[in-house]
């Protein structure tokens, strides 16, 4: 199986709001394809940035597309893990990595905004990186900009391996 992983570079692309799992897939998709993963909050936390500094972000995560672009090139599975609530960001990365040669999944994790407001809290990550609290109104505002993934773009990505 790991030959086939690497007879071509692999996108796996990670899509959810917070606390919807994302890092636990990524992590266990990280693992299992042998794959670089890509995590702007885990980037932030450790360049001790705050975490909802959108310029900081947005720049980070150019800098990790860079990164990913090449080792796609390389054959090596990157899993991107940056939520892409927006299928505008999704059908960028698809493409790009598409015009790399590489396959491109989407992983697409959903919950209630009830469940992942008790996620978030009992992780409480941003507070633990040294900065405010994630507010139930700022995960209904981001749930409000959220573009859930439909039945015909799922369609354009590849299946997952195994």
């Amino acid at each position: 199986m790991a030959e086939r992983r690497r007879d071509r570079g692999r996108l796996v692309i990670v899509c959810g709001l917070p606390g919807a799992g994302k890092t636990t897939l990524a992590r266990s998709l990280e693992a299992e394809y042998g794959a670089v993963r890509l995590c702007p909050d885990e980037w932030m936390a450790e360049l001790a940035v705050d975490l909802f500094d959108e310029a900081v972000r947005a720049r980070l995560e150019d800098l990790q597309w860079r990164l990913a672009q090449r080792l796609l090139e390389l054959h090596v599975p990157v899993v991107i893990e940056w939520g892409t609530w927006g299928r505008d960001e999704r059908d960028a990365l698809r493409e790009g990595a598409r015009s790399l040669g590489a396959a491109v999944e989407l992983r697409y994790l959903d919950a209630s905004i009830d469940v992942l407001w008790e996620r978030v809290q009992s992780r409480d990550m941003e507070r633990n990186s040294g900065r405010r609290s994630l507010t139930r109104d700022d995960l209904e505002s981001y749930a409000a900009l959220f573009q859930r993934p439909d039945a015909e773009e799922l369609g354009l990505y590849d299946p997952p391996l195994g």
